[in-house]
C-alpha cells in the first residue's frame, strides 16, 4: 500500500531508500515515478517477485556510504570499520535515529498499514549539509 500522503512528502527527492516490507512489486513502480529507489526485500516480501531485491545493499549516494538492510539487529559487521556513514534499517517500524561510532542508524518508521500503535512515518536524510538532517514526517491517516 502506498499512501498518497507519502508520495505528497517524498516529492523532490533525490533518492528513495526503501528498507523492505514492501508487500507488492507495484509499490517500487509507483515510488520510481517519484525518484530512482533502492530497496530491500522484509521479511513480509516473499515469493518469487520478491527475489528481485536483495537482502542487503551498500551504495554510494551523494559522498555517502550508505548500507542497507531490514532488521538492524542483524548487522554482522562494524559499520565505522567498514567505512559506512549511514545504516538504514526498517523491521521493528519505529522510527529512530541514533549515532554511535560517527555512523548515523536510521529506521524510517513505516508508511504503509499502520503497525500496532506506531506512527505512520517516513524520513528524510538531508545528505547535502553538515551535519546531516534526519526528518521524520509522520502522516495523517
Amino acid at each position: 500500500m502506498l499512501r498518497p500522503e507519502a508520495v505528497e512528502v517524498l516529492r523532490g527527492c533525490a533518492h528513495i531508500l526503501h528498507a523492505g516490507d514492501i508487500g507488492a512489486p507495484e509499490l517500487i513502480a509507483r515510488l520510481e515515478k517519484v525518484a530512482p529507489v533502492t530497496a530491500i526485500r522484509g521479511n513480509i516480501d516473499t515469493g518469487a517477485w520478491a527475489e528481485r531485491f536483495p537482502e542487503t545493499v551498500t551504495l554510494n549516494l551523494f559522498g555517502a556510504r550508505i548500507h542497507m538492510l531490514h532488521d538492524g539487529k542483524q548487522l554482522g559487521f562494524d559499520a565505522t570499520e567498514e567505512g559506512v556513514n549511514l545504516v538504514v534499517s526498517g523491521h521493528s517500524h519505529q522510527p529512530s535515529h541514533i549515532e554511535r561510532g560517527g555512523v548515523q542508524y536510521v529506521n524510517p518508521g513505516s508508511a504503509g498499514p499502520r503497525r500496532f500503535r506506531l506512527p505512520v512515518t517516513v524520513a528524510r536524510v538531508e545528505l547535502g549539509v553538515a551535519p546531516w538532517v534526519v526528518e521524520f514526517i509522520e502522516l495523517a491517516v
